[in-house]
């Protein structure tokens, strides 16, 4: 059994649970992060002594402290940090309200940035963490129906950056990762039509991707292998975009 702690938000479904399952497997004690689906993420402990399922509200800060405190409890101070929760809204730019705005960078940037000032004075004292930002190709190239899902996600890659300058000679690495077209529930109502057959076309590969090929990177980044990588974003797109 790993002696490392993982605390992954928004771990229930899609690349979340992918991720939390490819931690459990190659043996760190996982946290499970849900918010609105408690048995979903039940599942994925599975009754597991080395994972636990743990209610977290990242647009929360009283939440967040909550979740980790007890996941200290339970395991011991939290050494990787998976900023996985995340939501979506298509709408037009110009219908898009302050409320939108407000309540998509609460989750996708603040989120991560409240998770991550929590769990940074444990890491630096300890001269060890590892903290992996999942963001998105649309933050890289821009958005046409979710302009502020885009910026989001561009700020994340920017936060990324940030803290990576500021704490990598404390031994805690920062990446983030950028899926392209990912299988998954949130984007299953963009596959219906015939546009996005004609995008997946155009990928060079010739397919989306899946959930798998995003928890593999999580689990290198997580390793001690991976000591020298910070302040990166790891492209996994088949090819959608080349920055």
């Amino acid at each position: 059994m790993s002696s490392k702690v993982a605390f992954v938000t928004g771990a229930s479904r899609g690349i979340g649970k992918s991720i939390a399952e490819t931690l459990i497997k190659a043996q760190y004690k996982v946290a499970v992060g849900y918010n609105n689906h408690r048995e979903l993420a039940e599942l994925v402990t599975n009754g597991l002594s080395s994972a636990i399922a743990v209610h977290v509200d990242v647009s929360d800060e009283d939440s967040i402290n909550q979740a980790i405190s007890f996941t200290e409890q339970k395991f011991g101070e939290v050494d990787i940090l998976v900023n996985n929760a995340g939501i979506a809204q298509q709408k037009s730019f110009l219908e898009l309200t302050d409320a939108d705005w407000q309540e998509m960078l609460s989750v996708n940037l603040l989120g991560a940035v409240r998770c991550s000032r929590r769990v940074l004075p444990s890491m630096t004292k300890r001269k060890y963490g590892r903290i992996i930002n999942i963001t998105s190709i649309g933050g890289q190239w821009g958005g046409v129906f979710q302009v502020h899902y885009a910026a989001s996600k561009a700020g994340l890659i920017n936060l990324t950056m940030s803290l990576a300058k500021l704490y990598s000679r404390d031994g805690i690495t920062c990446n983030a990762i950028s899926p392209g077209l990912i299988e998954t529930d949130m984007i299953a109502g963009e596959m219906e039509d015939e546009s996005a057959r004609k995008r997946i076309e155009a990928i060079p590969v010739g397919r989306i991707g899946s959930v798998e090929e995003v928890a593999a990177a999580v689990l290198f980044l997580s390793s001690k292998e991976a000591r020298y990588i910070t302040g990166q974003t790891i492209n996994i797109n088949g090819g959608m975009y080349f920055g």
